[in-house]
């Protein structure tokens, strides 16, 4: 047999032509990629990852040993259990919970803490009125104190100080972490640290040993320092907890928080437009593609859901949308928490822009496209017939909210 090494054109045209449904299959797995602010991440989901605690990701679909035949039905990983009966001291964290739930910055925050916290310590959250998280275990928390009563409700910056100078008083946290947003936790750390009369290390990126190391200079140096009692971190921070999960046991304050004669007045939310919201700071953004045939409903669509309107580049190069509304490498990068796709097949600048949103919901006729791959949630259908169905369902909606109310 001859060792000469033969090509095979087929395969390299299948891995050059994103269209062919072996596309996917044809290209290298990304097991570490580098973040925006030069952190490594890498895919926990990954076969033979091994995460910090030396546990190993197996391959349990068949996919290794060739075949759909040999796969089996999904088998649910039982995640070691992490406790700390008699924490040495705690580490807090008061997340964001934009929505009521754990942001990605929040999941990152919470993988700070454990770096921190180590094997004697315990990670408490504290959050603030209600919510609707129910993954505080897999996320990483020890402890969870949750401080609920209506003067926390809305915007009360002073109350909560009031109530984490409680929390502060009861547990002697050795660290205090916030993020580092705009969804509240940078103005609430920085009220917190002048209340606490400390200095507190903000724009924190990374944690090393004994000095942490953040943002200065308009982003363009950093600034190492000693590891401050307060910390507001950036995202990607530090790798999220997957590996673990926790005991998230709940625990109260033994004494009220002290009210205190707020001088801001809350006068509620203000509708604000959709259209005037910058795409990079939008949670919610219904982007239209080259699939849309009907506009009228597209923007009617979006109207009714109250999104942010966004294109792709061949929508806004065709003149349906502005090019201030196109997403993606050669426009925007967003970091919506909801992202609705219709009739965009996901080219590598699209996927590039959108790769920081929480949760991509894709319409699309091609279910093999790259879109479809990269959703959380894929819709297969004409757009039209679609978007129609979710006008009605979100008119259904309001008007059975509207007899509950009356």
């Amino acid at each position: 047999m001859s060792d000469i090494i033969r090509r095979d054109p087929r395969a390299e045209w299948i891995a050059r032509n994103r269209l062919h449904p072996l596309h996917a299959a044809m290209q290298p797995v990304q097991h570490s990629w580098m973040g925006p602010n030069g952190i490594i991440r890498k895919n926990p989901h990954g076969i033979g990852f091994i995460g910090p605690n030396g546990i190993k990701r197996i391959d349990r679909s068949g996919a290794q040993q060739g075949g759909a035949a040999k796969r089996s039905a999904t088998v649910e990983v039982q995640l070691p259990l992490h406790q700390v009966a008699q924490p040495a001291f705690y580490i807090s964290v008061v997340p964001d919970m934009v929505g009521g739930r754990l942001s990605s910055h929040d999941r990152d925050l919470l993988g700070l803490a454990h770096q921190l916290a180590g094997n004697d310590g315990a990670v408490l959250a504290v959050v603030f009125g209600e919510h609707k998280e129910n993954a505080f275990a897999t996320a990483g928390v020890d402890r969870l104190l949750v401080l609920e009563g209506d003067e926390f409700s809305g915007y009360a910056p002073e109350q909560r100080v009031q109530g984490l100078r409680s929390v502060d008083n009861q547990f002697n946290p050795r660290h205090w972490l916030l993020p580092d947003s705009r969804s509240g936790g940078g103005e609430l750390g920085r009220r917190f640290a002048a209340a606490l009369g400390e200095r507190p290390a903000t724009r924190v990126w990374q944690v090393k040993g004994d000095e942490c190391i953040g943002r200065a200079g308009a982003g363009l140096q950093d600034l190492a320092r000693p590891v401050a009692r307060l910390i507001l971190a950036a995202a990607e921070c530090a790798e999220p907890v997957s590996e673990t999960r926790h005991e998230a046991l709940p625990v109260e304050l033994s004494t009220a928080a002290a009210r205190s004669l707020s001088r801001i007045e809350d006068l509620g939310a203000v509708a604000v437009d959709p259209a005037a919201i910058p795409m990079a700071e939008a949670e919610f953004i219904f982007s239209g593609g080259n699939g849309v045939r009907d506009w009228p409903l597209f923007h009617k669509t979006a109207a009714a859901l109250g999104a942010t309107e966004g294109a792709s580049r061949v929508a806004v190069d065709d003149g349906f949308m502005a090019r201030d509304r196109q997403v993606g490498a050669s426009g925007t990068w967003v970091t919506a928490r909801v992202y609705v796709a219709v009739g965009i097949s996901g080219a590598i600048q699209h996927l590039q822009g959108i790769g920081a949103c929480d949760k991509v919901v894709a319409i699309n006729l091609d279910p093999g496209c790259d879109m479809i791959k990269r959703a959380d949630l894929s819709v297969i259908g004409e757009s039209a017939e679609i978007l129609q169905a979710l006008i009605a369902a979100v008119e259904a909606y309001r008007n059975e909210a509207k007899r509950d109310a009356a």
